[in-house]
Formats: C-alpha cells, structure tokens, sequence
C-alpha cells in the first residue's frame, strides 16, 4: 500500500488536538473504572481499570511525541524527530506487557484461594457501557487522523483503544456471569470473573506482538519488500537509467527517506544526468509521495559505447570538450584525430603536457586505438567588446557572396555583418543550403567557403558562418 501524502503543516494542529483529547478521555475512563472496581470488587473491572491507566500513559506519550515528531531537523536531528513517535508506541507496547503480566498473575491467586467476594452492584455496568461507547468513539477519531496524517503513535492508541471495546465486553460479560452463578447457585461460575481478566491479558498480549514488531521494525528501519520492489520497477523505467546499484528506505513518524544509487551511461552531461534525476526522483514519489529522495548517480560504461563516445567520455572527465574529432583506418590501424579548446593563458609547455596525458588516457581507455593527433585552440577566456563597423565594409561583402557562388550547395548568404574587437577584424553570416543535405556534406560545404574566403581576404581573422535550411527561410 503506498503511504499517503503528508501536509505536515496543515496536520500538525490536528494531530495535536485529537491526542490531547483522547488523554482527557483516557483519564477519565481510568478513575470510572478503578472507582467501580473497587466498589465491586471485581478483578475483570480492575484490571480493565488497569488497562485504561496504560492507555491514559500511552494517551500522555503519544501527546507528547506528536509534539516533539513535528519539529523541523536540526544540526543534531538532522533527519527530523519523527521517530520518536515510534519509541512512543514502543514504550506503550511495553506497557502492555506488563499489565498483561500482573491481571494474569492476580487472575491465578483468586482462582486457587478464592479470596474475593464480588459485590453486585448497577454502577459497574453502567462504566463499562459508557467505557465502550468512549472507546468506539475515540478509536474511530484516532484512525480517521492517523490515516490522514500517517501517525504510527496516533494509529497504536487507535488500535488500543479498539482493543479496549473488547476488553470491556469480556469484563461485562465475567460480571453478567458470577451474577448469575451467585443467584442460580451455579458455584463454577464464580471463576467468571478472573477468566474474564485473562481473556483481557490475553488479548492485551496479542496486541502487544503485532504492535511490537511493527515498532522495532521502524526503529531498526525495516521496510516492507514491497515498498522497494515497487521504487525499484518505478526508477527501472525511466529512460536512461542502465541499473539501479542500490535502494535504501528509512521511516521516521509518518516520514519516509530514499537514497538510491543509479548507474548513468558515462557520456551523459550534467545537466542530461540533472534532468534524468528529477525524472527519477517523481519516480520514488509515485512509489512514495513526500519522500525525501537523495539520488547518486556513477558513470557506467555502455555496451553500445562507440570509439567517439569513449574519446568523448576520456574529454569530459578531464573536463575539456573535443570537436572536429575523426577516426581513420590507415592500412589496418586506427588514428584518432581532435580538436581541444584549452584556457588561452595557459603556456604551451603547460597546455602540451595536459594534452600528452589526455591521448595517453585515451589509448589506455581505448586499445584499438594505434595513435591519436591532438589540435590544440585557445579558449577566450575572456569576453570580447566588439566595436561595430560605422559602415559595413562592401568589399568583404562582396567577396564572401562571389566566394559563395563557386559552391553549387549554397543558395544564398544572408545577414552579413563585419566587426572589429580589438585588432582582429570578424565576420560572421548566414548560409542557405538544401533541406535534405546530410550533415557531414554541409561541414564540408561551410570549412570549404571559410578556408577559400580567408585566402581572398586574409585581414580577416574569424569567420563564423550559421547554415540554415530552404525552408526556414520560406516561413
């Protein structure tokens, strides 16, 4: 079952409110019932009265832990508090126990030496009917909040609470009976009494397990199988993710926290592994809403991983990106050739040793690889101040459109604009070639007019040049 969504904010009065009033009703119930007790004598009425004290600590405890459980983390909770709504339920369940212990033990002295009279009387009754309907009333408002808010202390009293209705009918009944033993003269049923009492022990007891284990279970972060499998088949799906390497789950109150470890192909970008965490995190959400996930994520090698992309995979680890990267088979080997940008402040001495230990690493990563030719560019490492030309310099425009038409491809060049920052003169424009050409023929088609269009006009340092689609050029 997946846990319900938390309005922590939004919950916080109400769980406060219905704990208080059930340790005012918890209290009220115990003083009834100790009274009637001790009125009638009746071991079944003192030890439900018993048992109402127990609730009315538990009442207190789960007042209490709803309080501190609320709390934000802090530098020593760094999780929260939540958890201590969980030793709060432990601590009632031990308080079981041990009332379960003593009714039965007291049960068994009476029934050898029969050493209490019952004194008949109208006014217990009439305690455990409104004992009953108390109880019927508390226990549904219990779980109503608890299944709202996803309170364990709140749903442990609920589930005591119920538990008392029956309790209190087994005392009812243990009176109903030693009553009519004592007017029919049916002398066995005097021993009606304490068997009603060990019937209330011996359902406190069985509670006491079923409430027990869950609360160890919380308090030594055991989770449901079913919780992880079903995180496991929601993160399994999200594009992108080769394994899941790990799943860990912890509850705290009402509080649940996830921390995975997703093995990534390693040619992922950072903001590609950033996007595929959030879609992993909403992932863990729909298996736990409100969780609070933490994702690691580790590079994995692919089985589809190509030469390019482990070059690429070497580049991005050392933080340097290659373009113009080519693989040639020469007489049976293989060469890699690069282009990589590296900081223009950097001394050549410098910049040849990182690229030394850049191709090393590649043809450690990649064996197939004889050789690898690395071109080394500067990357501006500052940002430029272009001074735009008062006119536009008709002489380079009327080179690049007669350079333009020696290539079959282009349609047209468009947008020309020449600038100067600093010393060295740019150009850069836009270039119009057919919708279907293939991308390799339209690189080829671009360096070709930019290489021919330097040799005409050398005083040009930079030529950019943006090809574009027919196309788009008709909308």
């Amino acid at each position: 079952m997946t846990p319900p969504a938390i309005d922590k904010a939004g919950f916080t009065d109400e769980k406060r409110s219905v704990s208080l009033n059930s340790m005012l009703a918890a209290a009220a119930m115990t003083l009834l019932k100790l009274a009637a007790g001790l009125m009638s004598g009746s071991l079944g009425v003192l030890s439900d009265a018993a048992h109402s004290g127990l609730d009315l600590v538990g009442a207190a405890l789960t007042f209490f832990s709803v309080r501190v459980s609320d709390k934000p983390a802090d530098e020593d909770h760094t999780y929260g508090h939540g958890k201590v709504e969980n030793l709060s339920a432990f601590g009632e369940v031990l308080l079981m126990a041990v009332s379960s212990a003593w009714i039965i033990r007291e049960a068994v002295l009476r029934v050898l030496h029969h050493s209490v009279e019952l004194r008949h009387s109208v006014w217990p009754v009439l305690v455990l009917v409104t004992s009953i309907l108390v109880d019927f009333w508390r226990s549904r408002k219990l779980q109503a909040v608890a299944d709202r808010t996803g309170s364990p202390a709140l749903a442990t009293d609920a589930f005591h609470f119920a538990s008392d209705i029956w309790s209190s009918a087994a005392v009812l009944c243990g009176l109903g009976a030693s009553w009519a033993g004592e007017v029919l003269g049916i002398g066995w049923l005097r021993y009606a009494d304490p068997m009603a009492a060990v019937v209330v022990s011996l359902l406190i007891l069985r509670m006491t397990v079923s409430l027990g284990h869950e609360a160890v279970g919380v308090l030594l972060d055991e989770i449901p199988a079913d919780t992880r499998r079903r995180i496991l088949d929601e993160v399994e799906q999200v594009e992108g993710v080769l394994a899941v390497e790990q799943v860990r789950v912890r509850r705290a109150g009402a509080s649940y926290f996830a921390d995975l470890t997703l093995a990534l192909p390693r040619r992922f970008t950072f903001e590609h592994t950033g996007e595929l965490v959030r879609a992993a995190t909403e992932a863990v959400h729909r298996a736990l809403p409100e969780a609070d996930v933490v994702i690691h994520t580790v590079p994995r090698e692919t089985k589809a991983e190509s030469i390019f992309d482990r070059v690429r995979a070497v580049a991005a680890r050392n933080n340097v990106s290659v373009h113009e990267l080519s693989v040639q088979s020469l007489h049976g080997r293989l060469r890699v050739e690069q282009h990589v940008e590296l900081d223009e402040s950097l001394t050549l001495l410098a910049a040849h040793d990182f690229v030394s230990a850049l191709e090393a690493e590649i043809l450690r990563e990649t064996p197939e690889i004889d050789s690898v030719l690395t071109h080394i560019e500067s990357e501006p490492a500052t940002i430029e101040q272009p001074q735009e030309m008062v006119e536009v310099d008709r002489k380079l425009e009327f080179a690049l459109r007669g350079t333009a038409r020696l290539f079959p491809e282009i349609v047209d060049v468009h947008e020309i604009h020449v600038g100067r920052a600093g010393e060295h003169l740019y150009l850069s424009c836009h270039c119009t070639l057919p919708d279907d050409l293939v991308m390799h023929r339209v690189h080829l088609v671009i360096t070709a007019l930019e290489d021919r269009f330097k040799l005409e006009c050398p005083e040009v340092d930079r030529v950019t040049i943006h090809p574009e689609p027919v196309t788009d050029n008709l909308r």
